[in-house]
């Protein structure tokens, strides 16, 4: 399993993140297989979120509940989670009073003294950068918290955070996957006139962005078509793709999977993929993609393959 630095902290973390969206309806029995398969192939690194679950930190709750881990084994694995979005009458809140009352509602939730990483899960139209800066600082100060990040937020979004929130922002949670690769699009078909993938949805620049300011990417939904609309993977709409993703998979000895998981591990920037099966198989298949090495033409095949322009 290959790492990649978190952020500037210099601390080493795997390339695979094992995500634990799905978890309520599933057995402790499966909770611990799923878990335990993880950290057999490599993985140690286990992402939640607050919403999870639809009652509010469900799935943070299965998770330990199931596990009991040791103070030993907790201090061997990373656990991230995210806060901001509230059910109830949807909306987002990025106050000092939600995130820290969110936080520790997750401490006790997950069963631990501490959150390795926590994330805001969306960019919040009425935030308020003082008070997450407020809130950061509790957080931190008071060991509950030991570093900070964001998802689905675009470079002006993070600097507007920036002006007031002192701790380094280590992580930006985006969406990717091969037939969802607007991030890298834009960037190849930049100042093309009539092209689609020329149109920036993120901001412009935020791979390159975080780069600059050594921020690690990761990669939610990585095999999904677009937005929860099922899998590219034996997907009529994307026969080219499947078929080139078939033909790696020989060539390399692993499954598509592995192949889709390399293809996103593959670029320097140093992304975390982080998966939403629950199903064991398919983190043992993604796991064989941490460090394959394909070629430049064999990635730029692959977003070719997907429908993105190549010019």
């Amino acid at each position: 399993m290959r790492t990649v630095p978190l952020g500037p902290t210099g601390t080493q973390v795997p390339n695979i993140v094992a995500g634990m969206m799905r978890i309520k309806n599933r057995s402790n029995e499966d909770i611990r297989k799923l878990y335990m398969t993880a950290r057999d192939a490599g993985i140690d690194f286990f992402d939640h979120a607050d919403l999870y679950g639809g009652e509010r930190h469900t799935c943070e709750r299965r998770f330990a509940s199931a596990l009991k881990l040791s103070t030993t084994e907790r201090e061997q694995i990373t656990l991230q989670t995210k806060t901001g979005i509230i059910a109830e009458q949807w909306h987002y809140d990025s106050s000092y009073e939600h995130i820290v009352t969110s936080a520790e509602e997750s401490l006790e939730a997950l069963g631990t003294d501490y959150i390795d990483v926590l994330l805001l899960h969306r960019p919040d139209a009425l935030v308020e950068p003082e008070e997450v800066a407020r809130a950061f600082d509790h957080l931190e100060s008071s060991g509950k918290v030991r570093a900070f990040g964001v998802s689905n937020h675009t470079p002006r979004q993070i600097d507007l955070l920036k002006t007031a929130v002192t701790q380094p922002i280590v992580a930006n949670q985006v969406q990717l996957s091969l037939t969802h690769s607007t991030i890298f699009a834009q960037g190849l078909s930049s100042n093309m006139t009539g092209e689609d993938d020329s149109i920036s949805r993120d901001g412009g620049g935020v791979v390159d962005y975080a780069r600059i300011n050594k921020i690690t990417l990761q990669a939610w939904s990585p095999f999904q078509k677009g937005f929860q609309d099922g899998v590219f993977f034996g997907s009529g709409e994307h026969p080219n793709l499947n078929a080139e993703l078939d033909r790696l998979a020989t060539k390399y000895g692993v499954t598509p999977t592995a192949i889709a998981t390399a293809w996103i591990t593959r670029h320097p920037a140093g992304f975390q993929v982080v998966l939403g099966t629950t199903t064991p198989q398919r983190i043992t298949d993604a796991a064989a993609g941490s460090d394959i090495p394909l070629t430049r033409g064999e990635w730029y095949g692959l977003i070719q393959a997907a429908g993105h322009n190549v010019p």
